[in-house]
């Protein structure tokens, strides 16, 4: 019983980690700061926000360190990395120290890998301590990193609202802190023999953590409400305070372990919430996937879905003679995957016409969003509204926040509506175009605000569902390779759409009537960013395309999978 409850609590230290560590979500609190005190233009700016994207390129070195290091160690390294990155750009950005641009470049790249390094911490915390709830709880861990510039904007507004270095230096101290903290649960973890595997612990827990996200939109809508507010600092205390609460508050969770029995009888039959059957595979979470994957070959060798398979492949074949001839229908048919969860290699991968799909779905799509939020001080300075940009950082981060926890909304309704994840994925796209339709067609207060919620809730999204779909389509054995390979789109993009505003901006800078902070320019009024959102709405239409596609070609292996989940469920 001890151990059950401090694998709670072990999921509580997850999700403070998590809450603190996403700083990279703030940068355009400090961002204008950072260009006036450089005498920088906008493009050198984007080159560090992009340096922040690199570093999540060497985040494979986390976990080759967990092979020979204790996973504390791990944890005060990330701190560490995040410590010396953000530190040394607030001793400089306060005067203390002088340094040459290219170090300030280097110091981005160890600020984005230290986040890496966190999150490889709370994955291995998430799948050593609930082995058969792991895609729940990966899910909602992964879903406070979006919190994380909320939180930030609090605690700056209760020290100096008014010093945008001072966000530099709680990136710098506060993920220490938080390390130091989560380090007693870590400590006194559970042995792995004291935790149940059995389907009635995953049910049990399930009702759990269903609460457990209740509790986490309750903390979003908190921080949205809260966390941009123009208040005093005492007043600003009283909120951090209240979300430093609502964070502790799944401490609770260890107690209720007692009474889990009563929840069981009380709460689950009146609810009913099966066990999903989605393979949900984080990039760490292969042990699960392999085991369905066994049951469903298992099944397949006593001939029970010999059928099935045969089915799949003769009516692909089938499909592909009839339609041979139709252009459309064979972009649809050709090469297009027959089941989900075969093992592709990183060569078999960069091979089929589902990955690219995929990649530009991502790229023009959940890439965009983090570009948009690390250019979301320059937008909201160019509008005249330099005062709102907190607000509007608050926003973007609250947003994303809802976007990863509705990521898991299709594996909790699946039994009563069923759709493929690649369909969601498409669906998760809309709002990107949308916004900046919206972005790029006025230039009001009120549009900026809901094209950035609406961006934030998009790019949410495809960031926590994106492992699963890696998983599914190209197999669970190289999901870490695969999914790497994907993500190489994120610095690529923050490289390619950031250089195309910075230049748009820096051209309508040099063409206006100047505006000059410190030494570099700044541009002011709607043509600073108006070309840059019609190009971006123009991306993501492509982007949104790009998914529809993958789903059309991806659906009949998720039906096939789906129906294949529910004769061998009804033959248990």
């Amino acid at each position: 019983m001890a151990g059950q409850s401090r694998k709670w609590m072990i999921l509580a230290a997850t999700i403070w980690i998590q809450a603190f560590t996403g700083t990279n979500f703030d940068f355009s609190d400090y961002s204008s700061s950072l260009k006036s005190a450089l005498n920088i233009s906008q493009v050198q700016l984007n080159y560090l926000a992009t340096a922040s994207d690199i570093g999540k390129l060497f985040g494979w070195s986390s976990g080759l360190a967990l092979m020979h290091l204790p996973l504390s160690l791990v944890l005060f390294i990330a701190s560490a990395l995040g410590l010396l990155g953000y530190g040394l750009q607030w001793l400089a950005l306060n005067n203390f120290i002088t340094l040459p641009y290219p170090l300030f470049f280097l110091l981005c790249l160890l600020s984005g890998l230290s986040i890496c390094w966190f999150n490889t911490v709370c994955f291995v915390l998430c799948i050593r301590n609930f082995p058969v709830n792991r895609p729940l709880a990966l899910s909602l861990t992964v879903s406070y990193n979006g919190v994380s510039a909320a939180l930030y904007t609090l605690a700056a507004n209760s020290i100096d609202p008014s010093s945008d270095a001072l966000y530099l230096l709680l990136n710098a101290l506060i993920p220490v802190v938080t390390s130091l903290v989560a380090l007693v649960p870590i400590l006194f973890q559970p042995p792995l023999n004291s935790l149940s595997r059995s389907p009635e612990a995953a049910q049990r827990n399930s009702v759990i953590f269903l609460i457990l996200n209740f509790l986490a939109i309750f903390t979003g809508t908190y921080l949205l409400l809260f966390a941009s507010s123009t208040s005093d600092k005492a007043t600003s205390r009283l909120y951090f305070g209240g979300a430093i609460f609502l964070l502790i508050s799944p401490l609770c969770i260890p107690g209720t372990i007692y009474a889990r029995d009563w929840f069981h009888q009380a709460i689950y039959y009146s609810f009913r919430m099966e066990g999903s059957g989605f393979i949900l595979v984080h990039v760490d979470d292969l042990e699960l996937h392999r085991e369905l994957l066994t049951r469903q070959s298992s099944t397949l060798s006593n001939g029970d879905g010999h059928n099935l398979l045969s089915e799949n492949g003769s009516m692909n074949g089938s499909q592909r003679e009839k339609t041979g001839s139709v252009g459309c229908d064979r972009i649809l048919d050709q090469d297009k995957l027959v089941m989900l969860g075969e093992e592709h290699t990183a060569a078999m991968v960069v091979k089929r016409l589902d990955f690219w799909l995929y990649y530009v779905t991502y790229f023009c799509g959940g890439t965009i969003g983090l570009v948009y939020s690390n250019n979301l001080g320059q937008i909201a300075q160019s509008l005249g509204l330099s005062s709102s940009i907190s607000t509007l950082v608050t926003l973007y981060s609250a947003f994303s926040f809802f976007g990863r926890l509705l990521s898991a909304v299709p594996d909790y309704i699946r039994n009563k509506f069923y759709f493929a994840r690649t369909g969601w994925l498409a669906i998760a796209l809309i709002p990107t175009p949308v916004a900046f339709i919206l972005l790029a067609a006025s230039d009001s207060a009120a549009a900026l605000n809901t094209g950035t919620a609406l961006i934030g809730l998009s790019s949410g999204f495809i960031f926590a569902a994106a492992v699963a779909v890696t998983s599914e389509l190209f197999g669970p054995d190289n999901v870490s390779v695969n999914h790497n390979i994907l993500i190489t789109n994120i610095p690529i993009g923050s490289l390619l759409y950031g250089f195309l505003a910075a230049l748009i901006y820096d051209e309508n800078a040099q063409s206006s009537p100047r505006k000059v902070m410190g030494d570099s320019l700044v541009c002011m009024g709607r043509k600073c960013y108006f070309w840059t959102f019609v190009w971006w709405g123009g991306m993501s239409v492509v982007g949104l395309s790009s998914s529809v596609l993958l789903f059309l070609r991806t659906k009949y292996a998720y039906d096939h999978f789906e129906r294949h989940r529910i004769s061998t469920s009804s033959v248990s």
